[in-house]
């Protein structure tokens, strides 16, 4: 059986979730899946950012789910379940832990942003783990969350919660702030949530990263973390390069749009985004695939 640090240790993929004339196209989600599983991926991210869970109804969220269900085989599977109210994201989590799923990762709520100080969004993320099945990772992410963020004060203090054993990073300013004070002997992981900063999130403690552009290359993220691991700090650094300039062409660029326009690209089905986002067009899918080649990646 696998340990808490083994099961969050390496890459994952925030998985998009394709739409086609603005519904669900689940078939393609399906196909995605199958062919993430021949990967060296440790596991998914459901109903993130990049699956753009906020554009799902509920029933639609759980028929998302429904299909990672059937199709993840043997990867780990962590899902978003955050919604404003602690009642609900309580009641959504009790709802993946029963479908089988290995995490919850809980986003900061924002919709009364002046009012999520410190001790609120404590308090928030102990409730919810207090009455979680399953283990909580917290999800700071202010740019998906009108600002709000976890101090490191607070991610110290929620890091000594015996259902709170982990967190995603995609600050701007990446992870290193947690890491310096999390406490030594406390069993809690920080994933890297961008591509921007994961090799030297991994060289002061993280774990490994959750990478939106591991949905379009998912062999050169896991890459990146394999050669970090084998002490080839050299080819890992170039890689890391390599892999941020993309991905600032890509999803620093494009958003969502634009991780679907690469998948589409290296062989997957990216689908549209959901109104109000708009596909990325001809000649900017054109510019993605140039800059894929430009830094010596293959295409599908």
């Amino acid at each position: 059986m696998k340990s808490l640090k083994d099961k969050l240790s390496g890459v994952f993929a925030p998985v998009v979730t394709p739409f086609r004339n603005d519904e669900i196209f689940v078939r393609a989600l399906g196909d995605n899946l199958k062919k993430l599983n021949k990967t060296a991926l440790t596991g998914y991210l459901a109903l993130g950012s990049n699956g753009e869970f906020r554009s799902l109804s509920d029933r639609e969220q759980i028929e998302v789910l429904e299909v990672f269900a059937r199709e993840k085989g043997n990867k780990v599977v962590m899902v978003g379940t955050s919604c404003e109210s602690t009642i609900r994201t309580i009641e959504n989590t009790k709802r993946v832990a029963a479908m089988g799923f290995d995490f919850a990762s809980i986003l900061t709520p924002s919709y009364f942003a002046r009012r999520m100080t410190e001790d609120v969004l404590t308090d928030f993320f102990e409730r919810i783990a207090d009455k979680s099945p399953i283990p909580v990772l917290l999800y700071n992410a202010p740019g998906f969350a009108g600002g709000v963020q976890l101090s490191p004060k607070a991610v110290s203090r929620l890091a000594r919660h015996r259902n709170i054993v982990g967190m995603k990073d995609s600050s701007p300013q990446g992870p290193n702030r947690f890491l310096a004070q999390i406490d030594s002997g406390v069993k809690f992981y920080v994933l890297a949530g961008s591509a921007d900063f994961l090799y030297p999130a991994l060289h002061l403690g993280a774990v490994g990263g959750i990478l939106s552009l591991a949905n379009a290359l998912p062999a050169e993220c896991c890459r990146l973390y394999k050669l970090f691991r084998a002490g080839k700090y050299a080819e890992a650094c170039d890689l890391h390069f390599r892999l941020m300039r993309l991905n600032g062409a890509v999803s620093g660029t494009y958003g969502v749009a634009g991780v679907k326009g690469a998948m589409d690209i290296c062989g997957f089905t990216g689908g549209e985004p959901r109104h109000p986002l708009l596909p990325v067009t001809a000649a900017e899918k054109e510019t993605i695939r140039a800059k894929i080649l430009d830094e010596g990646f293959t295409v599908g």
